[in-house]
């Protein structure tokens, strides 16, 4: 989180720079009211979700791999599993097929309440914080005449781009 803050910041203090270089003064206006509410709405996204799933993670709600990590590099998809393999040998009915298929699919039918649990995280305060002032910073723009599109746009990618950038070099 960290190295995204300082690239962030890096290219912001860029951004400014150039706008001040090159263009006029209504392109800062534009870059630094999308860049920072993008940029918010993308480290809110972060904490929402990290939060969502070690909280899942605490209360078991995410099974452990029984798996170790030789069998997940050889075989990814258990095509191999001998379980699997004798299973697939002796023939089945159709009846018992779509009673299996049946099964399975109550097996991972979720509830109301499951759904809820993971929806909790698209409407964190940071998010909705975030794209409230993203919003607002759209309207105060437009209802002052000094919108510029294709340069708010490009402020809305850029945060995005820095941080997936980042976070790959990392992995």
């Amino acid at each position: 989180m960290k190295s995204a803050i300082i690239a962030l910041v890096v290219v912001d203090l860029i951004i400014i720079t150039l706008t001040f270089l090159f263009g006029e003064e209504n392109w800062l206006i534009n870059t630094q009211m999308a860049f920072i509410p993008s940029a918010f709405v993308m480290f809110g996204s972060m904490l929402s979700y990290r939060t969502m799933v070690k909280s899942r993670l605490d209360v078991g709600a995410i099974p452990d791999d029984e798996r170790d990590t030789l069998d997940k590099l050889e075989d990814p998809y258990e095509l191999y599993d001998d379980d699997i393999i004798k299973e697939e040998n002796r023939e089945k009915t159709l009846v018992e097929v779509v009673k299996e298929e049946r099964q399975n699919l109550k097996k991972s039918r979720r509830s109301f309440w499951q759904t809820t649990k993971d929806a909790k995280a698209s409407f964190s305060f940071y998010r909705l914080g975030s794209y409230l002032v993203l919003v607002f910073g759209f309207f105060y723009l437009n209802s002052n005449h000094i919108l510029d599109i294709p340069i708010y746009l490009l402020s809305l990618i850029i945060p995005t781009i820095v941080i997936v950038t980042v976070f790959m070099r990392k992995s």
